[in-house]
Protein backbone atom coordinates (compact mmCIF):
# COMPACT_ATOMS: atom_id res chain seq x y z
CA UNK A 1 0.00 0.00 0.00
CA UNK A 2 1.25 3.19 -1.04
CA UNK A 3 2.07 5.62 1.80
CA UNK A 4 0.95 9.24 2.58
CA UNK A 5 3.03 12.38 2.29
CA UNK A 6 2.56 15.15 4.43
CA UNK A 7 3.37 18.86 2.08
CA UNK A 8 3.95 21.99 2.99
CA UNK A 9 4.10 25.30 1.44
CA UNK A 10 6.18 28.02 3.14
CA UNK A 11 6.99 31.66 3.07
CA UNK A 12 10.97 31.57 3.91
CA UNK A 13 11.91 35.10 4.38
CA UNK A 14 14.32 37.15 2.81
CA UNK A 15 17.56 35.62 2.41
CA UNK A 16 19.75 34.78 5.73
CA UNK A 17 17.40 37.43 7.71
CA UNK A 18 14.84 35.14 9.38
CA UNK A 19 18.44 33.04 10.64
CA UNK A 20 19.95 36.73 12.35
CA UNK A 21 17.56 37.69 14.39
CA UNK A 22 15.58 40.26 11.84
CA UNK A 23 12.95 42.08 13.48
CA UNK A 24 10.96 42.07 10.45
CA UNK A 25 10.72 38.06 10.41
CA UNK A 26 9.96 37.12 13.83
CA UNK A 27 6.48 36.33 13.36
CA UNK A 28 7.56 33.67 10.24
CA UNK A 29 10.44 32.48 12.95
CA UNK A 30 7.67 32.04 15.76
CA UNK A 31 5.12 30.56 13.48
CA UNK A 32 7.43 27.81 11.52
CA UNK A 33 9.02 26.41 14.90
CA UNK A 34 5.57 26.26 16.08
CA UNK A 35 4.60 24.22 13.07
CA UNK A 36 7.74 22.10 13.18
CA UNK A 37 6.87 20.97 16.86
CA UNK A 38 2.99 19.99 15.91
CA UNK A 39 4.43 18.16 12.55
CA UNK A 40 5.14 14.79 12.86
CA UNK A 41 8.80 14.38 12.09
CA UNK A 42 9.70 13.09 8.76
CA UNK A 43 12.35 10.52 7.67
CA UNK A 44 12.62 12.34 4.81
CA UNK A 45 12.17 15.82 3.33
CA UNK A 46 11.97 17.15 -0.45
CA UNK A 47 11.83 20.77 -1.05
CA UNK A 48 11.12 22.35 -4.16
CA UNK A 49 12.84 25.73 -4.17
CA UNK A 50 11.82 29.00 -5.72
CA UNK A 51 15.73 29.62 -6.02
CA UNK A 52 16.42 26.90 -8.65
CA UNK A 53 15.17 27.06 -11.77
CA UNK A 54 16.02 24.51 -14.51
CA UNK A 55 15.00 23.30 -18.59
CA UNK A 56 13.72 20.25 -17.37
CA UNK A 57 12.72 19.69 -13.52
CA UNK A 58 16.08 18.69 -11.64
CA UNK A 59 17.07 16.72 -8.24
CA UNK A 60 19.96 16.83 -6.51
CA UNK A 61 21.49 13.31 -6.29
CA UNK A 62 24.76 13.84 -3.67
CA UNK A 63 24.65 11.61 -0.30
CA UNK A 64 26.89 14.71 1.07
CA UNK A 65 25.29 17.67 -0.42
CA UNK A 66 27.13 21.50 -0.05
CA UNK A 67 25.70 24.89 0.87
CA UNK A 68 25.09 27.67 -2.05
CA UNK A 69 24.99 31.18 -0.28
CA UNK A 70 23.33 32.17 -2.76
CA UNK A 71 22.28 35.84 -1.92
CA UNK A 72 24.16 38.99 -1.88
CA UNK A 73 25.27 42.17 0.21
CA UNK A 74 24.55 40.26 3.88
CA UNK A 75 26.87 40.10 6.97
CA UNK A 76 29.67 37.83 6.84
CA UNK A 77 28.22 35.30 9.37
CA UNK A 78 25.58 34.66 6.87
CA UNK A 79 28.42 33.01 4.59
CA UNK A 80 29.42 30.88 7.53
CA UNK A 81 25.93 29.32 8.06
CA UNK A 82 25.79 25.41 8.58
CA UNK A 83 23.19 23.10 7.53
CA UNK A 84 24.99 19.13 7.72
CA UNK A 85 21.87 17.53 6.60
CA UNK A 86 22.54 14.22 4.17
CA UNK A 87 21.23 13.84 0.93
CA UNK A 88 19.40 10.59 0.13
CA UNK A 89 20.14 9.46 -3.53
CA UNK A 90 17.05 6.73 -3.08
CA UNK A 91 14.52 9.29 -2.81
CA UNK A 92 15.94 11.49 -5.22
CA UNK A 93 15.50 8.57 -7.73
CA UNK A 94 12.32 7.42 -7.06
CA UNK A 95 11.58 11.59 -7.62
CA UNK A 96 13.01 11.33 -11.01
CA UNK A 97 11.60 7.99 -12.09
CA UNK A 98 7.87 9.21 -10.96
CA UNK A 99 8.81 12.54 -12.67
CA UNK A 100 9.33 10.34 -15.85
CA UNK A 101 6.95 7.72 -16.05
CA UNK A 102 4.26 10.66 -15.68
CA UNK A 103 5.75 11.52 -19.34
CA UNK A 104 8.00 14.88 -17.32
CA UNK A 105 11.30 14.67 -18.92
CA UNK A 106 13.70 14.88 -15.61
CA UNK A 107 17.25 15.03 -14.83
CA UNK A 108 19.27 14.15 -11.86
CA UNK A 109 22.23 16.59 -10.60
CA UNK A 110 24.83 14.88 -8.29
CA UNK A 111 27.09 18.07 -8.46
CA UNK A 112 24.16 20.66 -6.67
CA UNK A 113 24.11 21.61 -3.39
CA UNK A 114 21.23 23.27 -1.40
CA UNK A 115 20.32 26.68 -1.65
CA UNK A 116 18.88 28.99 1.00
CA UNK A 117 15.63 27.96 -0.30
CA UNK A 118 16.03 24.56 1.88
CA UNK A 119 18.65 25.40 4.39
CA UNK A 120 17.20 28.71 6.11
CA UNK A 121 13.53 27.55 6.86
CA UNK A 122 15.00 23.79 7.68
CA UNK A 123 17.51 25.45 9.90
CA UNK A 124 14.92 26.46 11.87
CA UNK A 125 12.21 23.87 11.73
CA UNK A 126 14.70 21.24 12.62
CA UNK A 127 17.87 22.51 13.55
CA UNK A 128 19.71 19.08 14.26
CA UNK A 129 20.23 18.58 10.43
CA UNK A 130 19.41 14.90 10.80
CA UNK A 131 16.69 14.28 8.10
CA UNK A 132 17.83 13.51 4.45
CA UNK A 133 17.00 16.15 2.15
CA UNK A 134 16.59 16.11 -1.58
CA UNK A 135 16.08 19.60 -3.40
CA UNK A 136 13.95 19.97 -6.72
CA UNK A 137 14.47 22.69 -9.33
CA UNK A 138 11.81 24.75 -10.76
CA UNK A 139 11.30 24.44 -14.29
CA UNK A 140 12.33 27.78 -16.28
CA UNK A 141 9.69 28.46 -18.63
CA UNK A 142 7.18 29.24 -15.02
CA UNK A 143 4.32 27.79 -16.24
CA UNK A 144 1.89 27.18 -13.65
CA UNK A 145 0.69 24.27 -15.76
CA UNK A 146 3.60 22.37 -15.23
CA UNK A 147 4.09 23.19 -11.91
CA UNK A 148 0.46 21.91 -11.26
CA UNK A 149 1.41 18.61 -13.42
CA UNK A 150 5.03 18.03 -11.33
CA UNK A 151 2.61 17.92 -8.71
CA UNK A 152 0.45 15.49 -9.40
CA UNK A 153 3.85 13.20 -10.89
CA UNK A 154 4.85 13.18 -7.34
CA UNK A 155 1.79 11.66 -5.81
CA UNK A 156 3.53 8.47 -7.15
CA UNK A 157 6.11 8.68 -4.75
CA UNK A 158 5.82 5.85 -2.05
CA UNK A 159 8.66 6.50 0.74
CA UNK A 160 7.52 6.43 4.53
CA UNK A 161 7.09 9.41 6.13
CA UNK A 162 8.12 12.09 3.38
CA UNK A 163 7.28 15.45 4.35
CA UNK A 164 7.13 17.39 0.61
CA UNK A 165 8.29 21.37 1.54
CA UNK A 166 7.11 24.15 -1.30
CA UNK A 167 9.74 26.87 -0.55
CA UNK A 168 8.54 30.04 -1.93
CA UNK A 169 6.62 33.36 -1.14
CA UNK A 170 3.34 34.17 -1.48
CA UNK A 171 4.44 37.96 -1.39
CA UNK A 172 7.43 38.50 -3.18
CA UNK A 173 7.83 41.91 -4.92
CA UNK A 174 11.26 43.00 -3.64
CA UNK A 175 10.45 46.76 -4.44
CA UNK A 176 7.83 46.82 -2.37
CA UNK A 177 9.73 45.35 1.11
CA UNK A 178 12.13 48.07 0.81
CA UNK A 179 9.58 50.72 -0.03
CA UNK A 180 6.85 53.10 2.66
CA UNK A 181 3.85 50.69 3.20
CA UNK A 182 1.10 52.75 2.43
CA UNK A 183 -2.69 51.86 3.07
CA UNK A 184 -3.13 51.16 -0.87
CA UNK A 185 0.06 48.64 -1.06
CA UNK A 186 -1.54 46.89 1.99
CA UNK A 187 -4.94 46.49 0.19
CA UNK A 188 -3.13 45.02 -2.35
CA UNK A 189 -1.04 42.55 -0.62
CA UNK A 190 -4.18 41.81 1.26
CA UNK A 191 -6.56 41.02 -1.67
CA UNK A 192 -4.19 39.06 -2.95
CA UNK A 193 -3.56 36.62 0.50
CA UNK A 194 -7.39 36.60 0.93
CA UNK A 195 -8.11 34.89 -2.89
CA UNK A 196 -5.15 32.38 -2.23
CA UNK A 197 -6.12 30.96 1.29
CA UNK A 198 -9.80 31.13 -0.27
CA UNK A 199 -8.16 29.35 -3.33
CA UNK A 200 -6.46 26.71 -1.23
CA UNK A 201 -8.02 26.14 1.63
CA UNK A 202 -11.74 26.52 1.08
CA UNK A 203 -13.51 22.70 1.05
CA UNK A 204 -16.52 24.13 -1.12
CA UNK A 205 -14.64 24.94 -3.59
CA UNK A 206 -14.40 21.58 -6.33
CA UNK A 207 -10.94 20.81 -7.24
CA UNK A 208 -11.15 21.20 -10.42
CA UNK A 209 -12.14 24.64 -10.22
CA UNK A 210 -8.88 25.42 -7.73
CA UNK A 211 -6.57 23.70 -10.26
CA UNK A 212 -7.98 26.25 -12.68
CA UNK A 213 -7.77 29.50 -10.63
CA UNK A 214 -4.15 27.96 -9.29
CA UNK A 215 -3.59 27.46 -13.59
CA UNK A 216 -4.85 30.99 -14.03
CA UNK A 217 -2.85 32.66 -10.60
CA UNK A 218 -2.83 36.11 -12.64
CA UNK A 219 -6.15 36.65 -12.83
CA UNK A 220 -6.39 37.15 -8.99
CA UNK A 221 -6.39 40.43 -7.39
CA UNK A 222 -3.52 42.57 -7.61
CA UNK A 223 -1.27 38.87 -8.50
CA UNK A 224 1.54 41.11 -10.63
CA UNK A 225 1.42 43.48 -8.25
CA UNK A 226 2.41 40.19 -5.76
CA UNK A 227 4.53 38.27 -7.86
CA UNK A 228 6.33 40.66 -11.01
CA UNK A 229 8.08 36.96 -11.31
CA UNK A 230 5.77 34.07 -10.28
CA UNK A 231 8.99 31.92 -8.87
CA UNK A 232 8.33 31.97 -5.55
CA UNK A 233 4.47 31.50 -5.74
CA UNK A 234 5.27 28.03 -8.31
CA UNK A 235 6.26 25.92 -5.48
CA UNK A 236 2.65 26.41 -4.10
CA UNK A 237 1.38 25.09 -7.38
CA UNK A 238 3.57 21.68 -6.79
CA UNK A 239 2.06 21.33 -3.35
CA UNK A 240 -1.55 21.64 -4.28
CA UNK A 241 -0.59 19.35 -7.52
CA UNK A 242 0.58 16.69 -4.90
CA UNK A 243 -1.90 17.44 -2.55
CA UNK A 244 -4.77 17.51 -4.62
CA UNK A 245 -6.88 18.47 -2.25
CA UNK A 246 -7.70 21.49 0.02
CA UNK A 247 -5.40 22.83 2.72
CA UNK A 248 -5.66 21.42 6.36
CA UNK A 249 -4.63 24.78 7.64
CA UNK A 250 -3.77 27.91 6.72
CA UNK A 251 -1.32 29.83 8.98
CA UNK A 252 -0.36 34.03 8.43
CA UNK A 253 2.80 35.96 9.47
CA UNK A 254 3.52 39.44 9.17
CA UNK A 255 7.40 39.17 6.58
CA UNK A 256 9.21 42.56 6.32
CA UNK A 257 5.81 44.23 6.52
CA UNK A 258 3.37 42.44 3.93
CA UNK A 259 1.16 39.57 4.84
CA UNK A 260 2.81 36.10 3.82
CA UNK A 261 0.76 32.56 3.82
CA UNK A 262 1.86 28.70 5.10
CA UNK A 263 -0.47 26.08 3.80
CA UNK A 264 -0.27 22.36 5.16
CA UNK A 265 -1.77 19.87 3.69
CA UNK A 266 -1.75 16.69 6.04
CA UNK A 267 -1.14 13.20 4.79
Amino acid sequence: MKTATDVLFISHGGGPMPLLGDPGHREMVDRLTELAGKLRKPSAILVVSAHWEESVPTITASASPRLIYDYYGFPPESYSIEYPCPGEPALAHQVHDALEQSGIPARLDEQRGFDHGLFVPLKLMYPEADIPCVQLSLVNSLEAGAHLAIGRALQALDYDNLLVIGSGFSFHNMREFFAPSTPEVQARNLAFEDWLENTCADPAIAESERTERLAHWEQAPHARFCHPREEHLLPLHVCYGLAGKPSDSHISANILGKKSGTFYWRA
